[in-house]
């Protein structure tokens, strides 16, 4: 289904330009309370921007659950929900930002296909069931669990909408007289007792949303909310065509006393005595069938299974993909302001962002500091001439790498979270300031502003060497002198529309990719920075995004309509030959990194496996247990990533086993969720890294187990 777009002259129909940092570039959906909106991270992140109305964005008693629906779904595991991103629920619109999760909800898959088979309602329960525990355990209570805020993501159900919500330690209560809730999945106890109602009766809504997905009906049901409120209360539910097996177990969850309802963990217990064989694995796909081992060498039939053991040719597996449902708090596109920066030189760099040198391992014992000396945000940092150069919330600056003392500070009024880290270009810093709208290029020895360029009428820019490239939505690529700001070359590439860029140390080119509509097609443009002329231009197969370029061949990730990489393909340009390897499951939001023809891939969910692409099969596969890592960042022996409380690891590359970890900085704001992380720096032997307390940390990289 496509997205919404703006339509009529209600006072909605007039997008704001931006929420916060976040470009919108259309609307999705309108809810009762505000509108969502397609937007992009500055690191091309997809995500759904929550924006409240105008009438309520003046109401403080609005105001204060708003407040409170952030803070509830931050504290939330990002497993089991969307994960806030960013929010401000004090601007004059209030907002939030989420990321993307694909996938219908559980009301459109039932008015699509009907009623969920016994095996998937099972899986169903027992996703819901867990999403609910990790719920409860951080002590918030959802309050409005119903098919339309469940959706049916690949990795599992993801609960969504904590809009009315109440965390044990809130300070707002439900007043007297007023109902909260949808009559047909409230419990007895939010009609009877609203301001006593807990975890059970999210256990109750999720008996009713169960009858709802065997049957596409509730266990009570009516056209007056009032005739359901008193069947709520009063009458036994109706459960005519629920599974006999699981019948029981519902019937529980839909007692009227709060007391007399199994909990998650005792839902957990029953699902899996029921069956021995009981499937944990996503709802969607639901089926998966093997097939024979792809031969070895064989281009177009490399296949990587994400869950086998490494081994020559392993089996390939099918999987139903399911259609994107617009009225879930989902992104499917953007065009909002991304950037990936590009430093030093190496030959194998992976990841659009160089974050690795030459590993020459030194006697070092390393050093902390906080640039801004309090805690302000993870400072976002890059290497160049010698120097640290690292942004955060209203600060740049420069830091000695050998003892991380701060060289220089420039400071501004900027309160929100930087566009990336600084890069050398042209001699200068370049960091990108004010919500994303303008570049400032500085003095890398005294930090004083040298030149300033606006970026708000570009939706992508890229560095490349010493230039600065710049995209527009209709297809128009400017090249901009990196040491003098001037404008050296605009015109629009052939076959180009809504353009991406990329670039990679040590190749001497830009790429410029745009996908069809459709997602079946990608044209990619090798670009002279420095003149605009293409070198080459070809046409691959499906959705993909340049992560590397290793010896003149370019590596590319294949993305599906969920966002998924279920691929990579190695491009030749000398010979037009590509190579695609498949990713068997497909991997969620996975970060890429390349060296020496060897592929790292984190997968949002905490799994970090390397794909040889030489040899088409998967060397090592790691579960770090890591939700929302950063990219890899890798060298000759290692490979590292940070995570979301300030930690750094150190992983064998060619192994996958971890070898060490630095303890965690969370800071004060620990359950915040950034839209990507720094990656880590890899210098000389040594890595640097950077923590939401506010510090930027070195330790030496030859040993991580003293770490």
């Amino acid at each position: 289904m496509a997205p919404q777009r703006n339509t009529g002259a209600d006072p909605e129909a007039e997008l704001p330009e931006y929420a916060g940092q976040y470009r919108l570039a259309e609307r999705l959906g309108s809810g009762g309370m505000g509108v969502v909106h397609l937007a992009r991270s500055g690191s091309g992140l997809r995500l759904a921007v929550k924006v409240v109305h105008a009438e309520y964005a003046k109401d403080p008693e609005f105001r204060g659950r708003f407040r409170q629906e952030v803070a509830a779904a931050r504290r939330v595991s990002g497993a089991f929900t969307a994960p806030v991103v960013d929010a401000d629920p004090e601007a004059g619109r209030p907002w939030m930002a989420t990321l993307f999760i694909p996938g219908p909800t559980l009301a459109e898959e039932v008015k699509r296909n009907g009623p969920l088979s016994a095996s998937q309602l099972r899986r169903l329960m027992a996703g819901l069931a867990e999403a609910l525990r990790d719920i409860h355990r951080v002590g918030v209570v959802h309050r409005d669990l119903k098919p339309s805020n469940v959706l049916l993501a690949e990795d599992g159900p993801k609960v969504i909408d904590f809009g009315i919500s109440r965390p044990s330690d809130s300070e707002l209560r439900t007043e007297t007289g007023k109902l909260i809730g949808t009559p047909p999945f409230m419990a007895p106890e939010q009609f009877r007792r609203p301001r006593e109602v807990g975890p059970a009766a999210d256990i109750f809504a999720l008996g009713s949303v169960l009858v709802h997905a065997a049957t596409g009906r509730g266990p009570f049901d009516s056209d007056s909310p009032y005739v359901v409120a008193y069947q709520v209360v009063h009458d036994e539910p109706d459960l005519t065509d629920v599974p006999g097996n699981l019948a029981p177990l519902i019937t529980r969850c839909l007692a009227k006393e709060p007391a007399d309802r199994p909990t998650p963990d005792e839902l957990m217990r029953e699902l899996r005595s029921m069956a021995a064989s009981y499937d944990t694995q996503a709802f969607i796909p639901a089926q998966r069938t093997d097939r024979p081992a792809a031969p070895s060498g064989a281009p177009s039939g490399a296949v990587v299974d994400a869950h086998a053991p490494p081994a020559p040719g392993p089996g390939r597996r099918t999987f139903k993909h399911v259609a994107l449902a617009v009225g879930a708090l989902v992104l499917v596109s953007g065009g909002t302001l991304a950037t990936t920066q590009l430093l030093g030189q190496d030959d194998s760099a992976g990841a659009p962002t160089n974050h690795q040198r030459r590993s020459a391992p030194a006697a070092f014992s390393g050093w902390s500091t906080n640039p801004a000396g309090r805690a302000s945000g993870t400072p976002d940092c890059s290497y160049g001439g010698g120097r640290l150069f690292c942004a955060q919330p209203g600060l740049t600056s420069a830091l000695d790498p050998a003892d991380g003392k701060v060289l220089w500070r420039h400071t501004s009024s900027e309160t929100t979270l930087p566009d990336g880290g600084p890069v050398l270009s042209g001699g200068l810093v370049h960091v990108v300031t004010h919500a994303g709208r303008l570049l400032e290029a500085l003095d890398p020895v005294s930090g004083a502003v040298r030149w300033t360029m606006p970026l708000s009428a570009y939706d992508r820019f890229q560095h490349a060497g010493g230039m600065v490239l710049l995209a527009r939505a209709d297809g128009t690529v400017t090249g901009v002198d990196g040491a003098t700001g001037e404008k050296r070359w605009s015109h629009g590439l052939p076959g180009q529309t809504t353009p991406n860029l990329a670039s990679f140390a040590g190749d001497g080119l830009a790429y410029v990719t745009s996908t069809t509509d459709d997602g079946t097609r990608t044209r990619v443009s090798a670009v002279e920075p420095e003149t605009g002329n293409v070198r080459w231009s070809t046409r691959l197969t499906g959705t993909l995004d340049p992560v590397g370029s290793v010896r003149g061949a370019v590596f590319f990730a294949s993305v599906n309509k969920n966002t998924q990489t279920d691929a990579l393909v190695r491009y030749e340009p000398g010979n037009g030959k590509s190579l695609r390897v498949r990713i068997v499951p497909s991997l969620p939001q996975a970060q890429t990194a390349v060296r020496a023809g060897t592929v790292y891939l984190m997968s949002t969910l905490g799994g970090l496996m390397a794909v040889d692409m030489d040899a088409g099969t998967q060397r090592w596969r790691l579960e770090t247990s890591v939700s929302r890592g950063s990219t890899p960042a890798v060298d000759a022996r290692h490979v590292y990533l940070t995570t979301p409380d300030g930690r750094l690891l150190a992983v064998d590359a060619a192994r996958g086993k971890l070898l060490g970890q630095t303890r965690a900085r969370p800071g004060a704001q620990s359950d915040r969720v950034l839209g990507s992380l720094p990656v880590p720096l890899i210098v000389d032997g040594q890595v640097y890294a950077s923590a939401p307390d506010g510090t930027v940390f070195a330790v030496a990289g030859d040993d991580p187990a003293t770490w």
